[in-house]
């Protein structure tokens, strides 16, 4: 399999070299020349395959022998080492759960799965790479978990001062040895643009082995189709019609997954893309404007992203058609008061406790089924207690305790949001 880069200028590459670079050199994003579609008889065991049996069948089209089957098979196994259910909340609706990795977080998947596969490729050629991840959140635990040790790499997570939850901060900065987090006095777009930027410096570049874990990275976000079809495997064969999924988004790296699971032959009928305030992608659905600007700060920290790199591999998979996409997607935005009565609804009327992400994803799917019949699941992003101050503000009870952070020293460095000073730091590093 081959990548080209959604702006046309950069050579192809492979798997390897695409997840080694994470950019293109012209700042595009990669995409896989072909999207496999899968066959029949796969989509009729779906029901009876595990979880891992279904991810190696989703990345091998994507790896072909750069990776041998039996070690891709062993690198899914060890990514995959947890459950993602479905459960069910009313007759038409429910919810994928993503939060059961070990950052009780959706980005698990993608970013265990590329930590794996770089350190599979680091160590056939003691390969050292310095690895940078912007987050709003959820990333930058997820990558500090999932690279934690690893030979041969070190991590530089950049993440916004003071616009992240504490558990989420605690699960990032608390861990050293290899992981070095950057407390940027900015917002997660601020950090997102030094990324971007260090990709695309020639100097920097020629001294350092630099990759991205971010979504921008093609190895970060393919994985995350795997769980699109493992849900629907988990559904009764007669609730395969009219499928709508709702996507909670931020840099709409796990909608752009989902699109390519549909793509793959999956029978998935409308995509809904849910944001909060950020609401750039919901107004270009209905306006046909692109219109980035600075993100703003909300109680679904996560989704706090004004201009989503993956947007650009969501145009390119329609060929630039605001038509196209349209016809596929419907954007919704929701403000923090209606978040917080969805998760108080909810735990009223069906004992469930949604996080702010995925109440936000709840919203848009009732909004949806208001209108239109099928079957609805929305992904339920980030374990609730993550934001427990912000969710047992919603409910009658407190949270049980899932992890505690509460005694480790927090590790990071204030730094600023000027670029030299970030280049500095990583030729200094």
């Amino acid at each position: 399999m081959k990548y080209y880069s959604t702006k046309g200028q950069a050579k192809p590459a492979n798997f390897r070299q695409a997840i080694f670079k994470g950019l293109p050199e012209d700042n595009g994003l990669y995409m896989p020349e072909q999207i496999p579609v899968l066959s029949p008889a796969f989509f009729a065991e779906l029901g009876n395959l595990s979880l891992p049996q279904i991810g190696f069948e989703i990345m091998k089209p994507f790896i072909g022998k750069e990776i041998p089957d039996k070690a891709l098979s062993e690198l899914v196994e060890d990514t995959l080492n947890f459950d993602i259910p479905l459960k069910q909340l009313t007759e038409e609706t429910y919810a994928l759960e993503l939060f059961h990795g070990p950052t009780f977080a959706f980005k698990d998947v993608g970013a265990r799965f590329l930590a794996r596969s770089l350190s599979y490729f680091s160590k056939q050629s003691d390969h050292k790479l310095t690895v940078l991840v912007a987050t709003s959140g959820d990333t930058g635990s997820a990558v500090a978990q999932g690279f934690y040790d690893v030979a041969n790499i070190e991590v530089v997570i950049l993440y916004p001062s003071g616009k992240i939850s504490h558990f989420q901060e605690q699960q990032m900065t608390t861990l050293g040895n290899n992981i070095t987090a950057l407390e940027v006095n900015g917002t997660f777009d601020d950090c997102q643009k030094l990324v971007k930027q260090a990709f695309l410096d020639g100097e920097l570049q020629s001294r350092k082995n630099l990759t991205s874990a971010n979504s921008i990275n093609i190895a970060r976000m393919l994985p995350q189709s795997i769980y699109y079809f493992y849900g629907m495997g988990q559904l009764p064969p007669e609730k395969w019609k009219d499928v709508v999924i709702s996507v909670p988004s931020g840099n709409y790296g796990n909608l752009t997954a989902g699109l390519i699971a549909q793509r793959m032959g999956l029978p998935i009928g409308h995509f809904l893309a849910c944001s909060n305030i950020n609401d750039t992608v919901p107004e270009y659905l209905e306006t046909a404007t692109y219109r980035p600007r600075p993100s703003k700060q909300t109680i679904s920290n996560a989704m706090d992203v004004g201009d989503p790199s993956n947007f650009h591999r969501i145009l390119d998979l329609f060929k630039g058609s605001h038509a196209a996409m349209s016809d596929h997607i419907s954007g919704y935005s929701y403000t923090d008061e209606e978040t917080r009565a969805a998760i108080n609804k909810v735990a009223q009327e069906n004992d469930y406790v949604l996080d702010p992400h995925g109440a936000v994803g709840y919203l848009g799917l009732s909004t949806y089924l208001d209108i239109h019949s099928g079957t609805g699941i929305f992904l339920e992003t980030a374990h609730p207690y993550k934001f427990k101050d912000v969710v047992e503000e919603q409910i009658d009870h407190s949270l049980n305790t899932v992890v505690s952070f509460e005694d480790q020293e927090k590790k990071s460095i204030p730094f600023s949001s000027e670029y030299e000073d970030f280049k500095e730091f990583l030729l200094e590093s």
